[in-house]
């Protein structure tokens, strides 16, 4: 063996290891990679503080607020009406790619846009947050229906995993170096934080773009297959409603699938809670600005290893086991939760959340991409991407009414427990063999069609 094939060699091992030893492996994953940008420094970090400090200054606090909360929800129900029908079109027309660079392109242009908005423009400020916010999640589900074509059953779990834990490197650095832009905006070049501000913004969109670029070069469109009655000259958005009717009309064929998704909307409200209510959480029991986000990027950069080990637990123990252990997990933080009283707490729970989110999410699309028909994987996935982004409604109402009415969140955190232990109960029920073998019954119905840009399922 020579010096110069050793190192080749040795990747080899370590990108096996990691589930990315294939181009198109690696090229797929790279894209969680490069929208989590959005999903830290505009959803979560950066621009929510933006938006109601400087887009909406000239509107009392809580109107800021209010619009805010409006904002999120328009483009919830956006992507839930559009996301069906486009999927199955998407589906008929083995156009997966290209509705994900739609979607890609829509989110790119609107987040590059936001370096725009100043002091007073929140309407425009909205717009763009929907459109960016509309173009991740649609992007996202395109994304995560090519899964199923380009992983074999006993990749699928190290592949999703790993692409979670990209994700958190790479939504992780660019919040990493835009938080010291904004607090050290000379060292750039910028004249104030302000700008440095508005520059993390457009950095989003440049990062976002860039790192897509491997999926479109590597990941190959999975090939056309024609439902009965349908022909290859039938219009796209007539064979998408005709397919979505017959889906929807047939879903007991898909009984444990739909369990599933009922199970996966419980426990992952419980999760979304969790994330979404943390920060404010933190900031009511007393804990400074400066905790809660360095806790934000605790949970970034533990993700990343904890996740890759998820994806290498499953292979040993099954898919369902390591979702059962994120969620005990995720139980014990909510009752530990109850009794945070200091900064290292808070920190402490931040770290174990790191340690079973990545988990958590990554074993849960994997699962679900064993139980649908892969000729189907757009439509399917666009009904998960429903269900996950409406898990996080039900959580944070039932927190803010148990404060409410307690006078404390902290009734609120525990109250959490019971989106866990339904989730694992209803999970339990799941006949996992049943529903895979529903699915490959129904792509046995399909016909193949060839096309000129599709490649090997």
């Amino acid at each position: 063996m020579s010096e110069s094939t050793t190192p080749q060699r040795s990747g080899s091992r370590w990108l096996r290891a990691l589930g990315l030893q294939r181009p198109e492996l690696r090229s797929w994953a790279m894209y969680d990679w490069a929208k989590s940008s959005f999903e830290t420094t505009i959803g979560a970090a950066v621009f929510p503080i933006y938006y109601g400090t400087v887009a909406a200054a000239t509107l009392p606090p809580n109107v800021a607020s209010a619009y805010w909360g409006y904002t999120n929800s328009i483009s919830l129900l956006v992507i839930t009406l559009l996301a069906p029908i486009l999927g199955a079109m998407a589906d008929y027309m083995a156009a997966k790619k290209r509705f994900l660079a739609a979607f890609m392109a829509l989110g790119v242009v609107a987040t590059a846009c936001l370096f725009f908005i100043t002091r007073g423009a929140w309407l425009p400020a909205s717009i763009l947050f929907l459109l960016g916010a509309v173009g991740v999640t649609g992007s996202t589900t395109f994304n995560d229906s090519l899964l199923p074509h380009i992983a074999t059953d006993e990749e699928v779990d190290r592949v999703s995993t790993a692409a979670y834990a990209l994700g958190y490197l790479g939504g992780g650095l660019l919040l990493a170096v835009n938080a010291v832009m904004i607090m050290k905006p000379g060292l750039f070049g910028f004249a104030d934080a302000g700008i440095a501000t508005r520059a993390a913004f457009a950095s989003v969109a440049v990062w976002w773009a860039v790192f897509s670029i491997p999926l479109f070069l590597r990941v190959p469109e999975p090939p056309r297959r024609l439902e009965a009655g349908e022909s290859p000259g039938t219009r796209p958005i007539r064979a998408g409603f005709s397919r979505l009717r017959e889906t929807v009309g047939e879903i007991r064929k898909y009984r444990e699938l739909l369990k599933f998704l009922v199970a996966y909307w419980l426990y992952i409200d419980g999760i979304h809670t969790i994330q979404k209510m943390a920060t404010i959480y933190g900031a009511e029991i007393g804990i400074g600005t400066g905790a809660l986000i360095g806790a934000l990027l605790l949970v970034q950069f533990v993700g990343i290893p904890f996740t890759f080990a998820f994806g290498a637990l499953a292979g040993r123990i099954g898919t369902r086991n390591g979702i059962y252990i994120s969620l005990v997990a995720y139980t014990l933080i909510a009752i530990l939760g109850f009794f945070v009283t200091s900064a290292w707490h808070f920190w402490a729970l931040a770290f174990a959340v790191g340690m079973v989110q990545g988990g958590a999410q990554g074993l849960s699309r994997s699962l679900y991409a064993t139980l649908l028909p892969r000729a189907k994987s757009a439509e399917f996935f666009s009904f998960f991407s429903i269900f996950e982004r409406f898990g996080g409604i039900a959580g944070p109402a039932i927190f803010g009414i148990i404060g409410t009415l307690t006078g404390t969140s902290r009734f609120g955190i525990l109250a959490l427990v019971a989106f866990f232990v339904l989730g694992i109960g209803l999970l339990s029920r799941v006949d996992l063999e049943e529903g895979r073998r529903a699915a490959k019954e129904e792509d046995a119905t399909l016909a193949p069609i060839p096309v000129a840009n599709a490649g090997p399922r």
